[in-house]
């Protein structure tokens, strides 16, 4: 077993043998030794001796077996590579879970027998790549940090009873001097992803439903309202019942629906039909009933999945009504919203509103109040409103302005004549400087944080309130205390002079004030020609009852000869798609927000030719292509511009597009349009 010649010297335990040798041949002469000088008897010496030698050859025993094990272990002989090599790769070829090895460029460079037959011919896949047959590429299977791999379908030559598969691939690398190569394993996770769909079927969803105007309709006639109610709510017990839910009203024309999670795919693909079937419902020949609903299947637990569906029946509602919204954790969507809302007659909500808003005020240490970016006069309008709301509650207020916006600036002159506004406006780079720890922020005539004049006030004051008339095109990120989205107010002045009719005496507001809130919505109406019921009227009326005169107000309305030049150049590139929408753009440059103001005024302008139910005027603002909508009440704009992500009114929306050129944003609103048509 030891190795002939020298080589014996270099196995240690050779040498641990012969070493213990040697001591117990010192041992044993010490010993006898000092045993036969002290007892002269020979015969114990021998016994002595004689358990020593067992105890070294007992030893020596021990160090022979470990050494044999050990030599057997760890000097395999040279030879036997090969073998393991093929053995090991033997075994992966019949092993039951598909094996793939590709570089790191995703090209395929081996597989095993499992793999090959997941496809009809397996010979296609040499020197072909990951992604062309499967849903992943090495670098995602690589990221992925779930212990089980990443989830993969197959694609392309896959034979028919594995078209439906799907696999969790792990990669596990294989470093080389100059390349790495990835060895991937996959996992057959059909029957899991199977039952986990079965176990999401099964799981409940949350539904809220609201009709949005049977109310209104009631202040028509009681009799018509209950026929129309009652068929509503036949047809909604109806569909439930079609979806094996059940239905519960919570409260007057208010029901809260429960149901299983499959059926939600086929509502979704459908655009929600029972938004359909209930506008069939007529209480008038020019009243349809129309439904909001706010859907959510998060998981979680009942409590958490109506949280959100109530969330979304609130969105649904602040956009318009007629429409659902469904909310996953990640993602909203919108379905609807194609019928223009129907103004409500009642101020009950204004009258809560301003309670609330009053007892916010009078508990903050000062209130900072801002527009949209680039103010026109509704905005301006409003937030004055406010802060003369303020000063009525004794709390300070600013007003975040931008003093070289020049479509505003003979509003500006106008309210400065107001010695209680001397000091109310503040530049937006400089309104930061007055947020305090309990500072209430109000925000007005605008509802989309990308378009605050000042981002980074809503950012750091987290009291705020939000006051628009616009129809809300995303969550906010936190919500605020008060939410006064109406989009069937005329504007955010008019939902203002609501606010303030209800909280102040008469003669509280300057004319100034009033002037200017009576401008703001003789902007947005159109002179009360558009979007126009009886509560604008009403809001008008008290403003001219506060001292505002109609005549100065549209005195606030000239323009410039500039600004005359501005909009003739839109005259001239007129073009009708659909047959019933009018497209108009400024090829150069534009020089400024005039140019914006232009493109509006061109917008409306469009809205006389007979025929168009909706105009677009596009203008290149430095990098960014601002574009105004207008309809005429049959096609909704804010929903066109939303895939732009604009927003607006129904009527009235505009967006911005940067970094793309005018050729291209024409082509993105025509796809836009296109899409809105043929829904």
């Amino acid at each position: 077993m030891f190795h002939n010649g020298n080589e014996k010297w270099k196995q240690p335990y050779f040498r641990s043998f012969v070493l213990c040798l040697c001591l117990f041949v010192l041992a044993f002469a010490g010993f006898a030794a000092y045993v036969y000088t002290q007892t002269k008897n020979r015969r114990l010496v021998l016994i002595a001796a004689a358990v020593i030698l067992g105890a070294l050859v007992l030893f020596g025993l021990c160090l022979l077996l470990r050494r044999t094990f050990y030599y057997r272990i760890t000097h395999t002989p040279q030879d036997t590579e090969p073998i393991l090599r093929s053995l090991t790769l033997d075994l992966i070829q019949r092993m039951y879970l598909p094996v793939l090895i590709c570089d790191d460029k995703s090209k395929i460079l081996w597989y095993n027998k499992a793999l090959a037959k997941l496809y009809h011919s397996a010979e296609t896949l040499h020197g072909r790549f990951l992604d062309q047959f499967t849903s992943v590429d090495i670098q995602s299977v690589i990221e992925c940090e779930e212990e089980q791999g990443l989830r993969a379908t197959l694609k392309r030559n896959v034979r028919p009873e594995y078209a439906e598969s799907v696999f969790a691939i792990r990669a596990f690398r294989l470093s080389f001097p100059k390349k790495n190569y990835y060895i991937t394993v996959w996992n057959d996770k059909s029957d899991l992803v199977r039952k986990e769909k079965e176990m999401a079927d099964q799981d409940d969803v949350v539904a809220f439903i609201v009709i949005d105007n049977l109310q209104e309709m009631l202040q028509f006639e009681k009799e018509k309202y209950r026929i129309a109610a009652a068929r509503a709510e036949s047809t909604l017990r109806r569909f439930a019942q079609q979806v094996q839910g059940i239905l519960k009203e919570y409260e007057n024309d208010k029901f809260i629906m429960v149901f299983k999670a499959c059926y939600l795919p086929q509502m979704l693909q459908k655009r929600f039909p029972i938004m359909d079937e209930i506008r069939e419902i007529r209480a008038d020949e020019n009243m349809p009933v129309t439904l909001s609903i706010g859907v959510s299947d998060i998981s979680g637990t009942l409590a958490q999945k109506e949280e959100a569906a109530r969330s979304a029946l609130e969105t649904a509602l602040q956009r318009g009504g007629d429409q659902a919204v469904y909310k996953t954790r990640d993602n909203v969507e919108y379905y609807g919203g194609r019928t223009k809302t129907l103004q409500k007659r009642t101020k009950v909500r204004s009258r809560v509103i301003a309670t609330e808003l009053v007892a916010l005020i009078a508990k903050s240490e000062n209130v900072l109040i801002m527009g949209h970016a680039h103010a026109d006069h509704d905005a301006l309008g409003s937030c004055v409103g406010l802060a003369a709301l303020c000063r009525y509650c004794g709390v300070d207020a600013k007003i975040a302005m931008e003093n070289d916006n020049e479509n505003i600036s003979a509003c500006l002159d106008c309210i400065e004549q107001d010695e209680a506004f001397s000091n109310v406006f503040v530049e937006c780079e400089e309104i930061l400087d007055f947020v305090r720890p309990n500072t209430l922020l109000l925000i007005s005539d605008v509802c989309n944080p990308r378009t605050f004049s000042v981002p980074e006030l809503y950012e750091n004051v987290r009291r705020c309130v939000i006051i628009d008339h616009h129809r809300l095109a995303s969550e906010l990120p936190y919500p605020p205390l008060i939410s006064y989205i109406e989009p069937a107010a005329s504007s955010a002045s008019e939902l203002v002079a609501e606010i303030l009719e209800q909280v102040m005496p008469t003669g509280e507001i300057s004319k100034e004030c009033a002037d200017l809130m009576l401008a703001g919505m003789l902007l947005d109406t159109d002179q009360f020609t558009r979007n126009t019921g009886v509560r604008t009227f009403s809001a008008a009326l008290y403003l001219r009852g506060e001292g505002a005169d109609p005549a100065d107000a549209k005195r606030l309305f000239r323009s410039s000869l500039d600004d005359f030049m501005r909009e003739a150049k839109f005259q001239s590139n007129v073009v009708i798609y659909r047959s019933v929408i009018a497209i108009t753009y400024r090829d150069s440059d534009g020089t400024g927000y005039a140019d914006c103001i232009a493109a509006a005024k061109a917008a409306n302008k469009l809205l006389m030719l007979d025929g168009v139910a909706a105009s677009f005027a596009l203008v290149r603002v430095g990098e960014k292509v601002h574009i105004s909508a207008r309809s005429q009440g049959e096609i909704n704009v804010q929903l066109i511009l939303e895939k732009l992500n604009g927003g607006g009114h129904f009527d009235a929306a505009a967006a911005q597009i940067s970094g793309v050129s005018m050729a291209k944003t024409m082509e993105m609103l025509r796809d836009a349009i296109d899409a809105y048509l043929d829904a």
